[in-house]
C-alpha cells in the first residue's frame, strides 16, 4: 500500500496520497504537484481521483494542475459554491482504492460544506480519517472565515461534526488533518505530528467543552485574517492558471534588475544581518523560511516581483510564491548584492543592535521609540521591554500614524526576523533612523 503525507513548509499544509493495486487518490494537493506524480510512479500507481476537504483559504489548491497532468477526476467539497471545475462530493460517497475504501463524511463547520474522508481497511473497519480543517491536533477549525454573520451557525455545525460524526469513529482511528502547527487556519494547533481520535478526545482543549453552548461560545471567535485569503478563495473556485512546470525567474544583471524593478517590487529573502548591512533601497525583507506566512500579508498581487536571494537560486522562493498565487516572478538579481555594489549602485542599511548594545543605549536614557511587533498573545505571555509600544506586525502598515517621526525607532520581536521585516516596512514609508535588536526577546 502507498500512504504518504506531504508537508508544505511554512504553510504547515498537509496533503496526502493513498494508493493500492495500481490506483491512487490525492487529498488536498498543493500546486507544485510533481511530488504526487513521483510517489505514484514509484509505487506503480495511477492517480485516478483528487479529493478536496473544503474550499481552502490559505494556499492555492493544486487540483486543477494535478488533473491536467493525470486526467484524474476532481471531487470538491462546499458543493453550494459556484466551482468552475470538478464535481461536488456527496455525503456517503465512496471510492475503492484496491482493497481499501474511502468514504465521504460531511463535517461542516469550518466551511458550510466541509468534507472529511474516512479510509476503511480491507476488513471494513475505519482506519484513518482525513479531516481537512475540521479537526487538528490540539485544535479545531476556525468558524469566522465564511463571514461573521455565519459564525453562530457554523459553530453549531462544527459541534455536530466533531461530537456526533468524528468522535464516534473510534479512539483508535488516526486523524490526518489539513494543517499542522503554525497554520493560520487554527488558533492553537499542537506540534504533534500524528494523533488519533482517542488522543484528541482526551487532550484537545476545544473538545473538553462538551456542552454545545459552551463549545459554540469558545469557538465563535474572530481572528486575524490575512488579506491574501480573498485571492486564494477566488482561485480555489475558478482554478488557478496552469503552471506545467515550476517557473524559473530569469537571472538579471544588476543594470537590468535596477531598470526593470522600477515597475515592480523588490523582495529580499536573505538573512537578517545581511539585509541590515546592505540592501536595495525600498526592498521588502522577508526571510525565506517566513515567506509562506508573511508574503500574503504585505505584497500586492498586481505588480511583478524581483528577487534578491542568498544563493542566487530562486527555486525555494518560487515554490513558496506560487503556492500563494504570486506567479509574476520577473527576475532574480544575478550575483546578488556583490554584483549590485560592483556596478557602483547605492544601497541602504538598517542598524543592527546586539542585545548588549541595546542595553547600553537604553541605560544612557537615549530618547528612542522601542517597537514590539509580536502578537498580543505573545506579549501577554511574555512581556517585553517595559517602555516598548506594541503593534502587531500585520497591523503595522495601517498604523503608521501611531509612530513618531522625531525619534530613532528600535524594533524587536522574538528572534529578529519579524523585527527586520517591520523595519523594512518602516524604511519604505520613510521612517529613519531605524535599528533592529538581534536575537531580541529570545536573547
Amino acid at each position: 500500500m502507498l500512504f504518504e503525507r506531504i508537508e508544505s513548509q511554512g504553510l504547515a499544509h498537509y496533503s496526502y496520497i493513498i494508493g493500492d493495486m495500481g490506483q491512487a487518490v490525492v487529498i488536498d494537493p498543493r500546486r507544485d504537484c510533481d511530488i504526487y506524480l513521483e510517489l505514484a510512479r514509484r509505487a506503480g500507481c495511477r492517480i485516478t481521483h483528487i479529493l478536496e476537504t473544503h474550499r481552502n483559504e490559505d494556499y492555492v489548491v493544486g487540483s486543477v494542475e494535478l488533473a491536467s497532468r493525470t486526467e484524474a477526476a476532481i471531487w470538491h467539497a462546499d458543493g453550494q459554491l459556484d466551482y468552475h471545475y470538478g464535481q461536488p462530493v456527496e455525503d456517503g460517497q465512496t471510492w475503492d482504492i484496491g482493497s481499501y475504501r474511502l468514504r465521504a463524511l460531511a463535517t461542516p463547520g469550518h466551511t458550510p460544506g466541509s468534507m472529511s474522508y474516512v479510509l476503511h481497511a480491507p476488513n471494513g473497519e475505519p482506519w484513518l480519517v482525513f479531516t481537512g480543517d475540521t479537526l487538528f491536533a490540539g485544535d479545531v477549525g476556525r468558524v469566522d472565515l465564511a463571514g461573521l454573520d455565519l459564525m453562530p451557525e457554523l459553530a453549531s455545525a462544527l459541534y455536530t461534526s466533531l461530537f456526533e460524526k468524528l468522535l464516534p469513529l473510534g479512539d483508535g482511528v488516526i486523524v490526518c488533518p489539513g494543517h499542522g502547527a503554525g497554520s493560520v487556519c487554527g488558533t492553537a494547533i499542537a506540534d504533534r505530528p500524528w494523533t488519533t481520535i482517542g488522543w484528541e478526545r482526551v487532550h484537545n482543549p476545544k473538545l473538553q467543552y462538551r456542552d454545545r453552548a459552551t463549545f459554540e461560545e469558545h469557538v465563535a471567535q474572530v481572528h486575524p485574517r490575512p488579506p491574501y485569503f480573498r485571492r486564494m478563495e477566488r482561485y480555489n473556485l475558478e482554478g488557478a492558471p496552469l503552471l506545467g512546470t515550476l517557473p524559473v525567474p530569469p537571472a538579471l544583471p544588476a543594470a537590468a534588475f535596477a531598470r526593470e524593478a522600477e515597475a515592480g517590487r523588490v523582495l529580499d529573502t536573505r538573512e537578517v544581518v545581511a539585509f541590515g548591512a546592505a540592501h536595495i533601497p525600498t526592498a521588502l525583507f522577508i526571510a525565506e523560511a517566513a515567506l509562506p506566512h508573511y508574503l500574503g500579508w504585505f505584497m500586492p498581487y498586481d505588480v511583478p516581483l524581483f528577487l534578491v536571494t542568498a544563493t542566487g537560486d530562486p527555486t525555494p522562493v518560487t515554490r513558496y510564491s506560487i503556492r500563494l498565487g504570486y506567479d509574476d516572478l520577473a527576475g532574480v538579481l544575478a550575483g546578488g548584492m556583490t554584483a549590485w555594489h560592483m556596478t557602483q549602485r547605492d544601497s541602504a542599511a538598517i542598524e543592527i543592535l546586539p542585545v548588549p548594545a541595546f542595553r547600553r543605549r537604553m541605560a544612557t536614557g537615549e530618547r528612542a521609540w522601542v517597537l514590539d511587533v509580536r502578537s498580543p498573545a505573545e506579549r501577554a505571555a511574555q512581556p517585553g521591554f517595559p517602555d516598548a509600544r506594541g503593534i502587531y506586525l500585520p497591523e503595522l502598515p495601517d498604523r503608521l500614524d501611531d509612530i513618531p517621526t522625531d525619534a530613532p525607532i528600535i524594533v524587536y520581536c522574538n528572534s529578529g526576523a519579524r523585527a527586520m521585516l517591520g523595519a523594512s516596512l518602516l524604511a519604505r514609508a520613510g521612517f529613519a533612523p531605524l535599528a533592529v535588536v538581534l536575537g531580541t526577546l529570545g536573547a
